[in-house]
């Protein structure tokens, strides 16, 4: 698992509009929220992505940028942000790289059947592309606004 001080692993993905994203340029001109979560349109996803979305103001005052990233295609990616009005960024890691890079493709038990998936986390990354804040297996209800409070002490 990755904790703060770690460097940030660099990745390049497309986004909803399938335009193509290098997180190193994004990181080195303001800081940075990686939300990694399980899938779009589900009752949590969405829940985050909105709180997200109502205090994106608040972060663009902080200098901060926010980022979603799961293993949905661009397309659902698209169709996730256009149905809810998402300010967040989407990013498609189809091929789940960046999830295991960052450790949260992880084994899930549900219901008493395990199967792989995306531990809800985020990390908060500098404008150096050092791991400020690493949280694994977050709660979406709240999350936005304690994000929003540890990006305020960088």
């Amino acid at each position: 698992m990755l904790q703060s001080g770690d460097p940030a692993p660099p990745f390049s993905l497309p986004d909803a509009d399938m335009e193509r994203v290098d997180i190193t340029r994004l990181w080195a001109e303001r800081n940075l929220v990686l939300c990694f979560y399980p899938k779009d349109d589900t009752p949590g996803c969405t829940m985050e992505a909105l709180e997200f979305t109502d205090l994106h103001a608040e972060f663009e005052a902080a200098g901060t940028d926010i980022v979603g990233i799961s293993r949905d295609s661009c397309a659902s990616h698209g169709a996730f942000r256009d149905k809810y009005g998402l300010s967040v960024r989407l990013l498609a890691d189809t091929d789940g790289d960046v999830c295991e890079a960052y450790g949260v493709w992880r084994e899930k038990e549900k219901n008493g059947v395990k199967k792989m998936g995306i531990v809800r986390s985020t990390f908060i990354v500098g404008r150096d592309g050092v791991i400020r804040h690493a949280l694994y297996d977050i709660k979406p209800k709240g999350h936005a606004a304690d994000v929003l409070e540890l990006v305020r002490g960088l």
